[in-house]
């Protein structure tokens, strides 16, 4: 077995539910159990569920410093992994607790704080774990301000120009990672938006902020995505807008993953 993972690579076969190429087409999502696609901006649980197979053992902790809904510690319970979630607003992490309470196994450990997770101070949440270090890092933060989350002037989703969303997104990387442990694995899912007549590739300043910080950059992953409640039941109106215009509709996002060597 590997230092990082569970996968016994003496029988390397029998894994053929885990990924191992860079384009991910996820047809349907996972909604089983407590999933639910309801919050506006949540991901899939197949991409977690991925990550953490290939990163992560059972026992590990997990960090995810954008909760919302609660996905990651789903999955992350599921799977025998221990996790934390930060979320900014009192009222999601309440509701996201009770779907992460719903599903307890007795074998797992969840703690959800709110906090911004760019100033949290997390030394007493590791030491309520008895750990120093958390083993990954699970990062989906806003696009930007193409959702609107809250009115709090924390939240990414409020910042005035790209710079400051780097800038904020910056200071969250910095936090959470410094409770990464050396040589084990981040993961940002991000994806692009479209303002001002061009795109805006924000997935890439954001793959360069952790290059800026001295992480590896492992993979580039490429996973589809279909329609989001924004544009739900306007495809064909998208598609009119695209072929007057001179844009293509976004149809993917990235999955950029990070070691820490420092």
């Amino acid at each position: 077995m590997s230092k990082y993972n569970d996968i016994d690579m003496s029988r390397w076969k029998e894994y053929a539910d885990i990924e191992t190429d860079s384009l991910w087409i996820i047809d349907k999502r996972d909604n089983s159990g407590v999933h639910m696609g309801d919050y506006h901006g949540n991901f899939v649980p197949q991409i977690p569920h991925q990550l953490f197979s290939r990163y992560t053992k059972q026992g590990d902790w997990i960090l995810d410093p954008f909760m919302g809904s609660g996905t990651s510690l789903i999955e992350a319970q599921r799977m025998k992994r221990n996790a934390i979630g930060i979320e900014l607003q009192q009222e999601v992490l309440e509701k996201a607790a009770q779907r992460i309470d719903a599903e307890k196994n007795g074998e797992s450990r969840t703690i959800q704080i709110c906090a911004d997770s760019a100033t949290a101070d997390l030394k007493p949440v590791l030491d309520s774990a008895d750990i120093e270090k958390v083993q990954f890092v699970i990062f989906h933060p806003p696009y930007w301000d193409i959702i609107k989350f809250s009115d709090n002037p924390y939240d990414l989703s409020n910042c005035g120009n790209l710079a400051d969303f780097q800038n904020s997104f910056g200071k969250v990387i910095d936090n959470t990672t410094a409770v990464l442990e050396k040589n084990r694995y981040c993961a940002v899912v991000i994806g692009d938006k479209y303002a001002n007549s061009q795109v805006v590739p924000l997935g890439f300043h954001c793959m360069n902020l952790f290059l800026e910080r001295g992480f590896l950059l492992k993979a580039v992953i490429v996973k589809n995505f279909g329609e989001t409640k924004g544009k739900a039941n306007q495809q064909a109106i998208w598609r009119y807008r695209a072929l007057k215009s001179d844009f293509y509709i976004f149809k993917h996002e990235y999955i950029f993953v990070f070691k820490k060597i420092f």
